[in-house]
């Protein structure tokens, strides 16, 4: 006999207790709170016909767009797969998605999962991934639009609703909606302290707007709500570090990168990415990370050919670049030049993206600007196509605007430094580069 979830949504399996300890273990994921697979793992141990446990198991490990989750989350496909003959159709849509995902259609995936969550609009788990795949597929609009849709269906009543109003925060602030986007990621925040997406909206926001003081701030006050046994508290270190660098505190960054950043060992894609993009920024300005690089790059260097998804690819390179490490930039190169010859969602990043930013960044490296420079300025208008946010994908700016100034094309480095102070006019970083660059011989542009 069918079931339902808290929130109304159908579920094939008739054991209701175990409907109700899904339910948590979502919440779980909602709130990124560790560890949801552990905890699905007990259900699944105990009800190995449950269809929705295995779909929310692959789905989690899928969107955490890591090559070393695959294997598990195959597994668990496989086992969605198998019981999709007892599910219902809102299961189904959710088992069409991580299969898609498996076969390296994120496009189809993230489709799949928005279809269920107009069709069942309070399904917070649809929601979730479908917002997760169009971060991963740097989707803007939608980050805000799938939200927008389902809204009508929401109210305070509805458990769960705080993470809406934090999912479409996001989406709001990716979508250049600042003063909306605070307004709903603050209310989130206060409805449930611990939810790191709504903290992380309100943080995106005063990122965007350079307000760095106030940014480092707001994170140390609510640390206490939103980092205590958290899956994400990595990331929102790493824009508190942000915060510290755009300030001239590269002590505070580099702490950070040390005792918050760097605390999980870069087990995982994710907390590698945030530490391969400090060093990167902090190396940019001339500071000595000292031995950072060559931890970060050997732990990289064990997913060098991986291929699996080009903003991760594209960060590792940045850590072998900042090692100095030849062999891994060429082998890195090689990795992304067969992905792009595949098929898939991630040969179109590759293509597009990957392929000629891992060239740029080893442009740089070896001292080449002007190359950098020519395989990296097209990239400017077309990075969202390989995923991550505006402030992760603010790399490239630093990265051309360095590579002006050291080339000494003062056209060049007009150009980028006006670009950035447009955006954050009394940032001191970019008033240094502003500094460096009006010391530069005029010069025309090549």
């Amino acid at each position: 006999m069918s079931k339902f979830d808290k929130r109304g949504n159908p579920v094939s399996y008739g054991v209701q207790t175990a409907v109700d300890s899904l339910d948590r273990v979502c919440d779980m994921l909602h709130a990124y709170q560790a560890d949801p697979l552990a905890e699905v793992d007990k259900i699944i141990a105990d009800h190995p016909d449950f269809a929705m446990a295995h779909a929310f198991r692959a789905g989690a490990l899928a969107t955490a767009t890591d090559k070393a989750f695959a294997p598990e989350m195959i597994k668990s496909v496989q086992a969605a797969e198998a019981l999709a003959p007892k599910a219902n159709e809102r299961e189904r849509t959710h088992i069409a998605a991580v299969c898609a995902w498996r076969d390296g259609e994120w496009e189809k995936a993230a489709e799949h999962w928005g279809r269920a969550s107009i069709a069942w609009p309070r399904d917070l788990l649809a929601l979730q991934y479908a917002h997760l795949s169009d971060f991963s597929l740097g989707y803007s609009h939608m980050l805000r639009d799938r939200i927008a849709r389902v809204l009508p269906h929401w109210n305070r009543g509805v458990p769960g609703y705080g993470f809406i109003e934090g999912m479409y925060a996001f989406g709001l602030e990716e979508s250049g909606d600042y003063a909306q986007a605070e307004a709903r990621g603050r209310e989130a925040v206060a409805l449930n302290r611990q939810d790191g997406w709504a903290v992380h909206a309100v943080t995106h926001v005063l990122e965007m707007q350079g307000r760095a003081i106030e940014g480092a701030d707001f994170l140390a006050k609510g640390a206490d709500g939103w980092a205590p046994n958290s899956m994400f508290a990595f990331h929102l270190w790493w824009h508190q570090a942000l915060f510290h660098l755009d300030s001239n505190d590269v002590a505070s960054a580099l702490t950070l990168f040390d005792e918050k950043i760097s605390a999980g060992g870069f087990a995982q894609a994710l907390e590698l990415l945030d530490g391969s993009s400090l060093l990167w920024r902090l190396s940019l300005l001339g500071h000595d990370v000292g031995d950072r690089w060559n931890d970060i790059s050997g732990k990289w260097e064990s997913r060098v050919d991986d291929g699996y998804y080009a903003f991760n690819d594209v960060n590792a390179m940045m850590a072998f670049v900042g090692a100095g490490n030849g062999s891994a930039q060429k082998r890195q190169i090689e990795t992304v030049r067969r992905a792009a010859a595949g098929t898939g969602t991630n040969a179109m990043m590759s293509r597009e993206v990957g392929l000629p930013a891992c060239e740029g960044l080893a442009a740089f490296g070896r001292g080449d600007y002007s190359k950098a420079i020519e395989l990296l300025l097209p990239l400017r208008a077309k990075a969202n196509r390989f995923g991550g946010s505006h402030a992760q994908r603010d790399m490239f700016s630093w990265t051309l605007t360095e590579a002006a100034i050291r080339l000494g094309n003062r056209v060049l480095a007009d150009t980028f430094v006006a670009e950035r102070l447009s955006w954050k006019p009394e940032s001191p970083v970019n008033r240094a580069w502003a500094m460096r660059a009006g010391k530069l011989e005029p010069k025309q542009a090549a």
